[in-house]
């Protein structure tokens, strides 16, 4: 995988998670009452940003398995990389973003409601305590499929690849041609009709007799 693509894919992962790990946070937070909170005033669009944010990383790590496991039927052996990225690589960098973004959501939210905005230590805190576990489990899914997807895809079109028989040109079918000139067979066709129709000489029919 290029550096922009895993560039991107570790930003897109990371703005997804980070709405598991908002939830998360306040769930431990707020207990019984994180549901209530995160659902009105200026949490109100939470909701639905954290199920599409979850949805939409479970239906990514569903297809890269089901990438994975198609190129494997396909192939008949099993799909690994020769190389794989540093887990705590990934680690970090998936943390430092959705620490970011929970603390600009947490930052804004404050200002629609007109809230004092939270501290750079409480934002850190609750901040470390949601997006820390996500971010282990992210960069875990990520490193497990980064490198095979690539090559998953990469056995499966060669694969299709081989499976594509092109049929060879057929022949124009050749008849052989006598050497013989065109009036010679003509004369030797009707020559043998004669001598078929003919019948026995008569010096042999008198001696018969």
């Amino acid at each position: 995988m290029s550096l922009r693509r895993s560039a991107l894919a570790v930003l897109g992962l990371g703005l997804l998670a980070s709405q598991a790990g908002h939830l998360l946070a306040y769930q431990v937070m707020l207990g019984a009452t994180a549901q209530r909170v995160q659902s009105t005033g200026a949490h109100s669009y939470f909701p639905l940003v954290a199920k599409t944010a979850v949805g939409a990383a479970v239906a990514a790590l569903i297809a890269g398995l089901l990438v994975v496991g198609l190129a494997r039927v396909l192939s008949g052996r099993r799909i690994q990389s020769s190389s794989e990225p540093s887990y705590v690589s990934l680690l970090a960098f998936l943390f430092c973003i959705q620490l970011a973004a929970f603390a600009a959501q947490e930052v804004g939210e404050a200002l629609v409601a007109g809230m004092p905005v939270p501290s750079a230590a409480v934002l850190l805190l609750w901040g470390a305590l949601g997006q820390l576990p996500v971010a282990a489990a992210a960069a875990l899914a990520l490193r497990w499929l980064s490198m095979r997807v690539e090559v998953a895809v990469g056995a499966i079109i060669d694969v299709v690849r081989s499976g594509v028989v092109i049929a060879p040109a057929i022949a124009p079918a050749t008849v052989a041609v006598s050497g013989v000139p065109y009036r010679a067979l003509l004369l030797s066709s009707l020559a043998g009709s004669a001598l078929g129709k003919r019948g026995p000489p008569t010096s042999s029919l008198l001696i018969a007799h």
